[in-house]
């Protein structure tokens, strides 16, 4: 293996240990947001507001870190092993709806200073949480195919 090769593994590894460090903030986040107690009313007092608004965060690096770290070499068309190409372009489609719905949630719950929680939030983090799921198994295809 070339010096070149073998700064681009080293590369690759760092990269990857990286998004999955960030995978598994965003993965404790979550279950710490799904604990949140919903009162009836204000949620002054609470940490209700602080929480989701990291998790909210925390959430979007983490889809943002995927696109730079995964798919920017795809999308760009730089990636010159086939068997990765092939796989992300076929991956990429079902991941980019899952960012849809990250987006989508952030927009609806990233609040300031007043968070509007309604009865549709549970259902919401659990369509997240599902969507995150299934991102999470995709990834770890092309993670499993760039570390082979």
């Amino acid at each position: 293996m070339s010096d070149k090769s073998k700064r681009n593994t080293k590369q690759i590894k760092e990269m990857i240990e990286k998004f999955v460090t960030e995978r598994t903030e965003m993965l404790s986040l979550y279950m710490h947001t799904a604990g949140i107690k919903l009162y009836e009313g204000d949620h002054e007092g609470d940490n209700t507001e602080k929480v989701l608004q990291e998790f909210c965060q925390v959430v979007l690096d983490y889809v943002a870190a995927g696109h730079f770290i995964l798919y920017d070499r795809i999308i760009n068309g730089t990636e010159r092993r086939k068997n990765i190409a092939d796989l992300a372009r076929n991956l990429y489609p079902r991941i980019a709806e899952s960012t849809r719905l990250v987006l989508n949630f952030n927009d609806k719950y990233n609040c300031e200073d007043h968070c509007q929680i309604d009865d549709s939030f549970r259902e919401d983090l659990s369509s997240l949480g599902e969507a995150l799921t299934g991102r999470i198994e995709l990834e770890d295809q092309l993670l499993h195919e760039l570390l082979s």
